[in-house]
């Protein structure tokens, strides 16, 4: 069995995309599991209906409206041509004063992603023989939860799909059974082993970092880029050690991994939707899978 995980990241998401796009219609790659976290779990129902150009519409068109019901920051152009972001005081006082407990809200992204994934879709992909799983962090009860699309109906799976992607505290905290549930790039931002112990033999993963870390963090500006910049830590470090562990449980069963990271550092906030960018790192995800795989062909061709 062949499995496709993609990993959490943002905006990011675009180059992900670009990768699947040319290992699904290039490499003619049949994936009977999909596991997704954070941005990966908006992607990986289309990418099972083979959408591809739909989910590509998407993520090259979005903007932080696309997201945010009430947006946190602002984003401002720093003296170096970069982008940063900054606290929107009305914002956040207004959604404070309305009992959230987070300092933005993105019911937005809920609606976006009923728009996107018709009940209709949701039925044909249900009824198929494709296992679709998308991941969770469960606050309440202190774990990961991976949620299949064979065990829920629409409403519940397009609820869990918005929960893997809410990077609190700049996101919806959303509530769900009686827990409450948050992105869940906080527990597993590469969720190979769940691939495996589905019955993954082969399993495609696309990490949206680098493999190696190229950059410094520059110097927090504000109290946002300094809580942006701690969560970019800590999920480092997440996303490290699942890598670890998908390779020492792919190790046991005789699987076989094929990453795929990004080449270059795309952004260092990738809470910011930036249409003409995403729409570049899709084409650059798509130019890097193609070039990986004719380097691999070259290498192959060499041995023999």
């Amino acid at each position: 069995m062949r499995a496709l995980v993609i990993s959490g990241g943002g905006s990011k998401g675009a180059f992900a995309g670009g990768v699947a796009q040319y290992l699904i219609e290039e490499k003619f790659r049949k994936y009977d599991i999909l596991v997704g976290t954070s941005t990966g779990s908006l992607m990986i129902s289309h990418l099972a209906l083979n959408k591809i150009e739909k989910i590509k519409e998407v993520y090259t068109s979005v903007s932080q409206n696309s997201i945010f019901s009430i947006r946190p920051f602002v984003i401002k152009k720093t003296k170096y041509g970069g982008k940063e972001i900054a606290i929107d005081h009305f914002g956040v006082l207004r959604n404070f004063l309305r009992g959230s407990k987070t300092f933005g809200e993105s019911y937005n992204l809920r609606k976006l992603i009923e728009n996107t994934l018709t009940q209709t879709e949701f039925n044909e992909l249900k009824s198929s023989l494709k296992d679709v799983v998308v991941t969770v962090s469960n606050l309440s009860l202190n774990q990961v939860e991976y949620k299949s699309i064979k065990d829920f109906e629409y409403q519940d799976f397009l609820d869990w799909i918005w929960i893997s992607c809410n990077y609190i505290p700049f996101m919806s905290l959303v509530k769900k059974e009686g827990c409450e549930y948050a992105d869940g790039g906080f527990g597993s931002m590469v969720p190979i082993e769940e691939a495996i112990n589905r019955g993954a033999t082969t399993v495609d993963v696309i990490i949206l970092e680098t493999e190696v870390t190229y950059y410094n963090r520059l110097p927090s500006k504000n109290v946002f880029s300094l809580l942006t910049n701690m969560h970019a830590y800590m999920l480092d470090r997440v996303e490290k050690q699942n890598i670890r562990i998908g390779k020492f449980v792919a190790g046991n069963h005789d699987a076989i991994i094929n990453f795929y990271y990004t080449p270059t550092v795309l952004t260092t906030n990738s809470l910011i939707f930036d249409k003409t960018m995403m729409a570049k790192w899709w084409e650059s995800g798509y130019q890097y899978a193609k070039q990986k795989n004719t380097d691999l062909n070259e290498i192959k061709a060499q041995e023999t």
